[in-house]
Parts: C-alpha cells; sequence; structure tokens
C-alpha cells in the first residue's frame, strides 16, 4: 500500500471527474478512520473527528492543519471547539473526491503521530 502522506497535492482545474464510490472505497483503506459522506446533491466528501483533552489542544490541532493545508494548496472546511475538531474535505473544482482529497488526509492523520 502506498503512503499517501507521503505523496502531494496537485491543484485541480476541475477537467477531471469526481471519484466514483468504488474508486472512493479504494482509497478509504488507505487512510485511517475517515467517513465518506454525500451533500444533498449527491457529492461525497471525507468526514473525520478529533477528540482533545481541551480547547487549546484542538486549537493546535487546526493550525497544523492551517499549515500543512497552505503547504499543500488545499483547503478543508474545520470546524473545532472545546476538545474537539471535523474535518471536511473535497475538492471544490469537481464537487466531489480525488487523490488530493485522500493524501490531505493521510498528512492531517499523520499531525498526531508527530511526522508532520
Amino acid at each position: 500500500m502506498d503512503d499517501l502522506s507521503k505523496k502531494k497535492c496537485v491543484a485541480c482545474d476541475g477537467s477531471i471527474p469526481a471519484y466514483d464510490l468504488n474508486t472512493i472505497h479504494k482509497y478509504l483503506k488507505k487512510v485511517d478512520g475517515w467517513n465518506v459522506k454525500s451533500d444533498e446533491s449527491k457529492n461525497f466528501y471525507l468526514l473525520k473527528k478529533f477528540n482533545f483533552k481541551n480547547f487549546v489542544e484542538s486549537q493546535y490541532f487546526v493550525n497544523k492543519i492551517g499549515t500543512i493545508a497552505e503547504e499543500e494548496n488545499h483547503h478543508p472546511d474545520i470546524k473545532f471547539g472545546w476538545g474537539y475538531c471535523e474535518v471536511k474535505i473535497f475538492t471544490h473544482a469537481i464537487k466531489g473526491l480525488a487523490e488530493s482529497d485522500f493524501i490531505l488526509a493521510a498528512k492531517i492523520d499523520k499531525i498526531n503521530d508527530k511526522s508532520v
């Protein structure tokens, strides 16, 4: 299994199709604990909730995600508060998922491993 966290996100100009559910499930096996969801328009996205001991740990985690997102030029939706952070990832240009979404998810997972 290739380590997605070692790859770079590639900017999407909207010219590629979003992954179908079959491809999404293959990539889900390469990331840890992310869920695939769909919105009211049936567009797929990745979602994961992280739990922490307090607000400061949540904020630290969000700031690390921000640094990674800027480096990768791929920006997730983040919701956080006392003891939690929820991250939603998808490619806006294709209104769905592509490899870069899974790469970003893998890089986010490495934050807690102190590998990032």
